[in-house]
Parts: C-alpha cells; structure tokens; sequence
C-alpha cells in the first residue's frame, strides 16, 4: 500500500525530504483500501518517512573522508588519554611502585608502562566490544546505544516541531 510519495523538483532530488504522517491517517488508508480489518497501534503515534537521494560521489572520497574522522578521533583519544595521565601523574606512580617492589630507582620504561600499553588498548576494545567485523557479545556497542538515542531524540523532535503553530524559535 503506498502511504506517501515524494514530487521533487529537479534541484530538490539531492535533498533529503521527510514526511511525517499520523497513525490516525494510515489507519483511515487502511481501512478504505481493506474494509473490515482490524488494526491496533502498539508504537508511537506519529511516524517519519525519509526519502534520502543515493550517496553521490566516488569511493575514494568516502575513503578519504573516513580517514580523515578516524585521524581526529585517534588523535583526540590520545589527546585525552596522555591529559589524563599527565593530570594523575602516572609516570610518578608507576616509578614509586617499581621502587616499593624492586627497592631501585627506575632506569626508564619498565614492565608497569608496558602492561599499562596493551591493557589500554585492551580494555578499550572490550568497552567498545569489537575489533573490526569480531564482535565479542551480541550486545550493541556503547556507540550504538547512544547513535539509537540520538536518533530518537531526533525523530521526537522532528515531530514535535512539525506540530507547532508557531514558527519562532522556542525551546521550551
């Protein structure tokens, strides 16, 4: 059953368009194409259609741009990673526990900064729960959860804003 279709005009066709519709106005579609049938909504009372024209240009370009994100997020995650060690002075920790255990000075990089290394790296890929296509649990990554938040958060605004009378900006 076709609930909706999208009259673009030529310059419009690389935008994205929504609709967003009312379960009331599916349900009356409903009815008037199959009479007698029973339908009850067990979601949400408004829905969002989108219609998003295909992703243009090359493949190099979207190699091009996923290397440059994951070049600023590595560099921001270890950013904030030598902050926090420079903040709590683990160099200063690490080189007062290889003197309480080893009862000498440190002479440089021990066996403490290089566990410290691979458990880092390690504890990140568990948190994050892949490494590549390798998954670790069925369950979805803290990413996901909160890309699945965002987008909720989206759509319920995206709504409610379709319903307003007024077209100031408020943000009540």
């Amino acid at each position: 059953m076709k609930v909706t279709s999208f009259h673009l005009r030529k310059e419009e066709k690389k935008k994205v368009a929504v609709y967003i519709g009312s379960v009331l106005e599916l349900l009356r579609k409903i009815e008037q194409t199959i009479p007698n049938v029973r339908v009850d909504n067990l979601g949400q009372v408004d829905f969002i259609i989108k219609y998003r024209p295909e992703a243009g240009g090359t493949w190099i370009l979207q190699w091009f741009k996923t290397a440059f994100i994951s070049l600023i997020a590595f560099c921001g995650a270890a950013f904030a990673i030598m902050t926090f060690n420079n903040d709590s002075s683990v160099s200063d920790v690490f080189a007062n526990i290889y003197y309480l255990t080893m009862g000498v000075e440190s002479d440089g990089v021990t066996i403490l900064e290089f566990s410290y290394c691979i458990g880092l790296a390690l504890g990140i890929l568990v948190f994050f729960n892949h490494f590549a296509k390798w998954k670790l649990t069925v369950d979805p990554t803290p990413i996901e959860v909160e890309m699945r938040l965002y987008e909720d958060n989206l759509n319920k605004t995206i709504i409610q804003n379709h319903g307003r009378k007024e077209r100031g900006i408020d943000v009540s």
